[in-house]
């Protein structure tokens, strides 16, 4: 086994989690949650998407949020990433409006999935991040994939592995600097996860790759671990649990931070997270919500006092 000594979590609460709650969540809130996501000592947060409100409301506040990023915690911590999703070149543009260093496009390795989706093939998803992937190299911004559905589509079942594969070599040829390979609706299990990896280990370093579990049917932690085993040091999570993706039935959200950092502490994997912050993070966030807790460890720190 080849398990990583330390692992970079990426937060994705802010965005993939929130963007799928059904509530609105005002700026003052996710700035909040933003702020005491990095006093917890998270080193990359996804804070926010630049897509039509028309399609995610939830996301409507972006601009407001990166204002007060850039002017607040930005100097605060510079050591920061503070990312955002941009699917296409408007996106792209505002991303640069604001300075921010790291952003995301996103594929899916299933046509129906991507046809459902955003309304269009996998080919011609690809072929959109063109401007945004030249806008980017151009303002020294670097660039995450993701690739969505990599062990199971709601429409399409299982899915090969080397359709997979393909994508995720077309990201980073594109100019990616790492993909992560999502979990979408949380079907994977240790088996599909080892054989997932393997197909693109045999051509792809571990260092391009993260993984991004939901935790529909609680697999999500056994799947990383089998991630960790076979070489994979960067970990997709949300605090809290928060998200799930709406085509999922009984969709739970995804890992949530608390519990991904309370195997790692079991593991002695470094990873620079303060779990007492993060728990308050994560409690905080729930309370606005008014929505149970998602992180087992969570629930049961705090019933404990």
């Amino acid at each position: 086994m080849t398990i990583p000594k330390r692992v970079r979590i990426v937060e994705v609460g802010p965005r993939d989690g929130l963007q799928n709650e059904k509530q609105i969540v005002g700026t003052s809130t996710k700035v909040q949650l933003i702020s005491q996501l990095a006093s917890a000592g998270l080193t990359n947060i996804e804070a926010g998407s630049f897509v039509s409100p028309k399609w995610v409301p939830q996301m409507a506040s972006s601009d407001e949020v990166f204002n007060i990023i850039s002017s607040t915690l930005q100097p605060t911590y510079p050591e920061i990433i503070f990312s955002a999703l941009t699917p296409n070149k408007i996106g792209m543009n505002r991303a640069v409006e604001h300075d921010i260093k790291e952003v995301a496009v996103f594929a899916a390795a299933s046509e129906s999935f991507s046809q459902k989706n955003i309304n269009c093939s996998i080919k011609e998803s690809l072929e959109r991040f063109n401007p945004v992937m030249a806008k980017a190299q151009s303002n020294n911004i670097r660039v995450r994939g993701y690739v969505s559905c990599a062990l199971g589509c709601p429409y399409e079942g299982n899915i090969d592995p080397a359709h997979v594969a393909e994508v995720t070599h077309r990201l980073l040829d594109m100019g990616c600097y790492e993909v992560s390979l999502g979990d979408t609706i949380g079907v994977g299990t240790p088996e599909t996860t080892a054989a997932l990896l393997s197909e693109l280990l045999s051509k792809i370093s571990a260092d391009k790759l993260a993984m991004h579990m939901h935790d529909t049917y609680g697999q999500a932690l056994a799947n990383i671990l089998i991630s960790l085993q076979m070489g994979i040091s960067v970990i997709d999570s949300a605090v809290a649990g928060l998200g799930g993706c709406p085509y999922a039935n009984g969709a739970s959200g995804n890992v949530a931070s608390e519990d991904l950092i309370y195997m790692l502490n079991g593991m002695g994997i470094e990873h620079g997270v303060d779990l007492d912050k993060l728990l308050i993070a994560g409690n905080t966030i729930s309370i606005a919500l008014n929505r149970a807790n998602g992180s087992k460890v969570a629930n049961a720190l705090l019933s404990a006092g």
